[in-house]
């Protein structure tokens, strides 16, 4: 899997210098009714300005759900989205924002286009041109006459993993599970979510019609400390060493 780099909750794909990331859900904290500060705005933008100094890239796509709220969008969530696209303009990037199932009120906190998904094509002619598809996953997504990609980025099911009593952030991916085509599934951005765990999830446990073959999926868990990606063997057998 040289194509495809797995980060902190992201993932960058070398051929295209496009950095993506799924499931900020900007405003969590606004609708959470505890009294103390979560400190969201803060914890989203140190670790996307991370992301943008280790990978330096061109794009950076938030593959849905950049919003948390369905019904409302205040100053305080614009100015938090904002810092966070600033920040990719900064480090030289283009944003690019997919709709998710919160976003209905994203088009009122930007002003750029929002795409229901968002092809990627390569920028480095000396790599092999790895033909993605970023959408939120949420619904199954519409090609319009156009040719099926290699592989779908997607987020929506917050993954996550427990490993020896600990639970951790993961990432699925399987080869050809889609339609025939490969499938990477992200962990929410956000830390503020719990996420779900996938150890004992059935097919129809996920939310995502893109997520079919459960036990062809191989989990990835991003080591911090480490500074690097543990690829586990697919669910179907991993399920049998936890």
């Amino acid at each position: 899997m040289d194509w495809i780099e797995f980060l902190d909750r992201a993932v960058y794909l070398p051929a295209t210098e496009t950095l993506v990331l799924a499931d900020t859900h900007v405003g969590r904290d606004e609708a959470s009714e505890v009294e103390f500060p979560l400190g969201e705005s803060t914890d989203l933008q140190d670790r996307l300005t991370a992301l943008l100094a280790t990978c330096e890239p061109s794009e950076v796509v938030f593959a849905g759900d950049v919003l948390h709220q369905f019904d409302s969008a205040s100053y305080g969530i614009a100015e938090r989205l904002r810092d966070l696209t600033e920040a990719c303009r900064e480090a030289g990037a283009t944003p690019v924002l997919v709709a998710g199932n919160h976003d209905a009120m994203l088009d009122s906190v930007w002003d750029g286009e929002v795409h229901d998904s968002y092809r990627i094509e390569a920028v480095d002619p000396s790599r092999p041109d790895y033909d993605v598809l970023v959408c939120h996953g949420h619904e199954e997504p519409k090609l319009d006459g156009t040719e099926t990609p290699a592989c779908y980025v997607i987020g929506h099911d917050h993954p996550t993993i427990n490993i020896e009593g600990q639970r951790r952030p993961c990432f699925l991916f399987g080869e050809g599970v889609y339609r025939n085509r490969d499938v990477v599934l992200l962990p929410a951005f956000t830390s503020l979510a719990a996420g779900v765990e996938i150890n004992g999830m059935r097919a129809s446990d996920f939310q995502s019609p893109l997520i079919r073959r459960v036990n062809e999926l191989r989990p990835v868990v991003y080591d911090a400390d480490a500074g690097e990606s543990l690829a586990f063997p697919e669910l179907g057998r991993f399920r049998r060493m936890l």
